[in-house]
């Protein structure tokens, strides 16, 4: 299965799904995985932070959590905020829980994790900003 890039197929998935587990996130403003969380949130995703350094503190109205096992329902979108040698891991964890779409932020691409996950059959989508995706490509949704 190739990687997801045309806007058609991003704009179905986005309105499609429901779940976002953000991987990284932090609770600084000037950091992309805070700012972009903030608008991704606006769309109306239920929002799932994911740091073990700030589990139990809360970042945009959510709880943090330290792992994908404390999430209580299925993950729609799994956005990753980490080193592209952090991967690997990141990727193990969410077959455990499940999802549908793996979303590589800019800066987070890892070539083999990608390609795995492609051909088992998970959507991919590498080096697209989802608040710059949802901002584009859903108009309308947003409740702010």
């Amino acid at each position: 299965m190739p990687f997801i890039e045309k806007d058609e197929d991003i704009k179905r998935i986005l309105n499609e799904s429901k779940t976002v587990a953000v991987v990284g996130i932090s609770p600084k403003p000037e950091k992309p995985a805070y700012f972009v969380s903030e608008v991704v949130k606006k769309y109306g995703f239920k929002m799932y932070f994911i740091n073990p350094i700030h589990a139990g503190k809360e970042i945009l109205g959510e709880k943090v959590l330290a792992s994908f096992d404390e999430i209580p329902e299925e993950i729609d979108i799994v956005d990753v905020f980490r080193n592209p040698s952090a991967i690997p891991e990141i990727a193990k964890e969410a077959k455990k829980k499940g999802f549908k779409t793996f979303w590589f932020q800019p800066g987070t691409y890892n070539k083999e994790v990608a390609e795995e996950l492609a051909k088992e059959g998970y959507n991919v989508i590498k080096d697209k900003c989802m608040k710059v995706e949802c901002i584009r490509l859903l108009e309308g949704r947003k409740d702010g």
